[in-house]
């Protein structure tokens, strides 16, 4: 609560140039956002474009094996409604510079075949174009009379169906102007298929012609569309669901590790600070109590004017004296098992151990709670934490003012002490380093007063909280934990 400037200013010199610099501290959750968003997104799009590759592929190979069954099977159909002699396929008929060169079916029968099975080709659904290509790659017929007779050498996907010699050749991608076989008679709207159908002869291993049917069917087109939303959108969800729960799970640990390091860092310098004030005790107490009985001694004799000077040097060795025993007790090794004590009886003895300070600041004290108040503390600590916050709190009313001290049962078997003044408070920056060790706002003050009364309620499982506006005074918050088997006051 005490309110005056910050002395403790960082007074560390420069490093020199022959020194390593100090490294940047690791942010481990910027990292992590940052690292894991690029290996979630290229994971995801990876996966999002191979499912879509895999659907699309799928669905295409579905079609085409659905309609080079068809074609088969009409070709089969027209040879036995044809009365064909055994042994003849469609695939010798398609081509009329052939009919006649058979032996066995007249011309006649060869262009009814064939006119017959064609015109059930051209008026299959969704066809764009449809090209029957002979032996030697010329196209004998074509739902666009325009490429009838023209000889394509060098379509490589046509060469590999022919070598492949699969029941049916599928692929899909929009339209090529540079190819000449694809001069479909209506412009495709977005993609089509492209299927190769071979007809065998009659053993199965030469291939006699080769159907060639651009298909854009719709049905099929919009339920690939579905899918590739589907598939983009579960892949997103997917993804921002794993990051955000990684990021959350990683934002909890690094904050779990700054407190902790925090904490080691408080544990560390506690360590040092001890070291430090058993050396400055044992080398302090013996000479400050010798100047303070020499100055007694010679205030005895004195004359008036000198005595003034003589008390201030025992004023001053009882300060720099309190400072050494503020430092003792703030680094005491203490035992973290927590006892029963009676926080309004504890109100009430530290009142009365600062009445008279009380008194001459001017300041009106009031306490309100139930009579009896068991918590899980120390005597000892208890005190110290309400020794270092009445002294702070009548620091910062020098001119009067109130000091009030609530005590409210909450759930969860806690208790809470809220103890406010009207004293000159903080700023917004004093108010966030106020719990730091070695920060003091008191002119020749020590700064570890509350440092210690944090340091103290964490011990035995309670919490500490300060609020403050310039000029309007400071609000502490303690938060005990009810003593186990203590009466739970009235």
């Amino acid at each position: 609560m005490q309110t005056l400037e910050h002395d403790v200013a960082d007074k560390t010199p420069p490093p020199s140039s022959g020194l390593a610099a100090p490294l940047r501290e690791f942010n481990l959750l910027r990292w992590f956002s940052v690292i894991s968003l690029m290996i979630i997104a290229s994971v995801a799009g990876g996966l999002g474009y191979v499912s879509t590759r895999f659907v699309v592929r799928d669905s295409v190979e579905r079609d085409a094996m659905l309609t080079a069954q068809f074609i088969q099977a009409m070709a089969q159909a027209e040879v036995r409604h044809s009365l064909l002699p055994p042994g003849t396929t469609l695939g010798e008929l398609l081509d009329p510079r052939l009919d006649q060169q058979h032996l066995q079916v007249p011309a006649a029968l060869a262009e009814s075949t064939r006119v017959e099975f064609l015109d059930h080709v051209e008026h299959l659904p969704d066809t764009l174009l449809a090209n029957v290509y002979a032996r030697d790659r010329t196209i004998v017929w074509s739902t666009n009379p325009m490429l009838i007779g023209q000889r394509v050498l060098d379509d490589d996907e046509l060469e590999r169906a022919l070598r492949s010699r699969k029941p049916v050749s599928a692929s899909y991608h929009k339209a090529d102007e540079h190819r000449d076989e694809q001069k479909f008679t209506r412009e495709p709207g977005y993609l089509f298929i492209e299927n190769y159908i071979p007809l065998f002869d009659s053993q199965g291993e030469q291939v006699l012609a080769m159907v060639e049917i651009y298909k854009e069917p719709q049905d099929l087109i919009r339920r690939i569309q579905r899918g590739y939303v589907l598939i983009w959108i579960s892949t997103l969800v997917g993804g921002a669901l794993i990051y955000f729960g990684l990021f959350w799970i990683v934002r909890r640990a690094a904050r779990l590790l700054h407190h902790q390091q925090e904490r080691l860092v408080a544990s560390e310098t506690y360590v040092a600070l001890g070291e430090m004030s058993s050396a400055v005790a044992h080398s302090l107490r013996n000479p400050l109590a010798n100047i303070r009985s020499s100055a007694e001694l010679a205030q005895e004799v004195a004359s008036p004017a000198a005595q003034k000077n003589i008390a201030d040097i025992i004023s001053q060795v009882d300060r720099m004296s309190r400072w050494v025993r503020d430092l003792l007790v703030s680094l005491r090794p203490t035992s973290d098992e927590a006892e029963a004590v009676d926080l309004v009886a504890a109100l009430e003895d530290t009142r009365l151990a600062f009445a008279q300070q009380i008194e001459r600041n001017g300041v009106r004290f009031s306490l309100q709670g139930p009579p009896m108040q068991w918590v899980a503390s120390q005597p000892l600590q208890l005190t110290q934490i309400l020794n270092s916050l009445f002294a702070n709190a009548l620091e910062a009313m020098p001119r009067g003012g109130e000091l009030r001290a609530k005590v409210d049962l909450l759930e969860g078997h806690q208790v809470r002490l809220l103890l406010s003044d009207t004293g000159k408070g903080m700023t917004q920056q004093q108010e966030r380093m106020v719990f730091k060790p070695f920060f003091t706002t008191k002119q020749g003050g020590l700064g570890v007063g509350l440092a210690l009364v944090k340091r103290i309620m964490e011990r035995f499982g309670g919490s500490v909280s300060l609020s403050s506006r310039e000029e309007e005074g400071t609000h502490v918050s303690l938060i005990f934990n009810i003593a186990a088997g203590g009466d739970h006051g009235a």
